[in-house]
């Protein structure tokens, strides 16, 4: 991915305004994007017919904004696994649908929970855990084989404990993707997750390096990146100890919207407006990234 700038490229989520993300979103939020200097936008697809990938590519060249990923959304009548064969068939041809429209816009990566829908939990042992991790890699291959001929890679998002039981680790997610070809799968880092599953944010960057396939960037309660408690500059330090030149974007979500509020569980304004999460984050992810980055030893 080009970028004005040296450092990893920085992009924003619509989400932090909207949901669904329509045309008429994508329409009012871009442009602004463009205008704050964002180099690129994550572009979630809730539903395969809420944006057409045509006109939001003219968006697109129009404002100079990058197509950084599209976001793949699993409400709960989708999954990969533990599933009845139609929602399977079902999940694999939204999944397939995302691709098209990742390779349709240019965009290098579909992301986010591939496996099972937001909310679903369940207990598992070991040997449990294996058999579905094993059918979810044979449930996905057909997606598999569409992405590699569309040079799109999937980047798979492992949750907090709330939201699944699945893959809540980048080590569970690095063990679950072990097997498939990492040309055409990988592991999308998001700070808000891997701060409540992690016990270090740099260990967890270091135990995806090499599959790291999009990175996805929030505070600690999902508002703006640095107004929080993180470990930015060892997170930061490891990204670019693990060779990651891809973007950087801001994921938060706003309260207003009734669908996203609940699904996100946003109770409260995570700003002082959403605006501020955007233009704010930008500011402090570009000073982060402009200074040497410091080691850390967690």
């Amino acid at each position: 991915m080009t970028s004005r700038h040296h450092a990893n490229p920085v992009g924003a989520n619509p989400w932090i305004w909207h949901s669904p993300v329509t045309h008429e979103a994508l329409t009012e939020a871009l442009p602004r994007l463009a205008a704050w200097g964002f180099d690129c936008v994550e572009l979630p697809l809730e539903g395969p017919s809420d944006w057409d990938p045509f006109h939001v590519a003219k968006l697109l060249d129009a404002t100079g904004l990058v197509p950084a990923a599209v976001i793949a959304v699993m409400p709960p009548d989708r999954g990969l696994v533990r599933s009845d064969p139609r929602t399977v068939l079902t999940t694999q041809d939204y999944l397939l649908r995302c691709v098209d429209a990742a390779h349709a816009i240019g965009a290098p990566v579909v992301a986010g929970p591939v496996y099972a829908a937001v909310g679903r939990t369940w207990r598992m042992d070991r040997t449990e855990r294996a058999a579905v991790y094993e059918e979810w890699r044979q449930n996905l291959a057909p997606v598999l084989r569409h992405a590699a001929a569309a040079r799109v890679t999937i980047a798979v998002e492992p949750l907090n404990r709330y939201e699944t039981s699945l893959l809540n680790t980048v080590a569970q997610t690095v063990e679950a993707i072990g097997p498939l070809p990492a040309r055409s799968i990988g592991v999308a880092l998001d700070t808000y997750h891997q701060n409540i599953e992690e016990r270090s944010l740099p260990a967890a960057v270091r135990a995806a390096a090499g599959r790291i396939a999009h990175v996805q960037v929030c505070a600690n309660d999902r508002g703006t990146p640095g107004a929080d408690h993180l470990d930015w500059p060892g997170f930061l330090a490891a990204l670019a100890a693990s060779g990651y030149e891809g973007p950087l974007c801001i994921e938060s979500f706003t309260a207003h919207n009734d669908a996203i509020a609940v699904a996100a569980s946003v109770w409260r304004p995570l700003a002082p407006s959403q605006d501020t999460i955007a233009t704010e984050g930008l500011a402090f992810l570009r000073r982060a990234l402009a200074s040497p980055p410091e080691r850390t030893g967690s």
